[in-house]
């Protein structure tokens, strides 16, 4: 393994979310997302996703929203898709905001969310459509029992797993 340090938590029973990051660095990763209606898009990522407005310029030319480290996404004024693609752009999250988020954004937004499905790459995932028309999946995963048969197919794939 690297000695880099992921600011994603390692899964568990209660392990508490990053707060969000407000240093600035140079991002390698973030999304832009032109939006008909920039007011409506900021208060949808702000109270339903769990985003802050890290820095907004004048008469919102853009706005840049962060959740956690390397979590950017720049809004800005423009035509936004006419209709969510299968493209998705996901973002990591631990396993008790899965339900909060999937509330707030319902309250925010009705109609917005899917259930949360359990994937076989040991993620919960929530699919949100945004007032942009992007497709967002909010990414928790589960814990991993080292004797598990989920952990050995992963050491079949190459995924070195200690055992319990």
């Amino acid at each position: 393994m690297s000695e880099f340090k992921s600011p994603v938590p390692m899964p568990g029973p209660g392990v508490i979310a990053p707060e969000p990051y407000r240093e600035f660095y140079g991002m390698p990763m973030f999304v832009i997302l032109p939006t008909a209606d920039v007011e409506e898009s900021k208060d949808f990522w702000i109270r339903g996703l769990g985003f802050i407005d890290l820095f907004s310029a004048p008469q919102n030319q853009v706005v840049h929203l962060r959740r956690w480290a390397f979590q950017d996404v720049l809004l800005v004024p423009g035509e936004p898709m006419p209709a969510p693609t299968s493209m998705s752009t996901s973002f990591s999250c631990v396993l008790d905001e899965i339900e909060p988020i999937a509330a707030r954004c319902e309250e925010v937004r009705p109609g917005s969310t899917t259930a949360p499905v359990e994937q076989p790459w040991n993620s919960v995932e929530l699919t949100v459509i945004t007032p942009e028309n992007a497709r967002v999946v909010m990414t928790a995963a589960r814990r991993i029992d080292p004797d598990s048969p989920v952990a050995d197919h992963l050491r079949e794939m190459g995924i070195d797993l200690p055992r319990g």
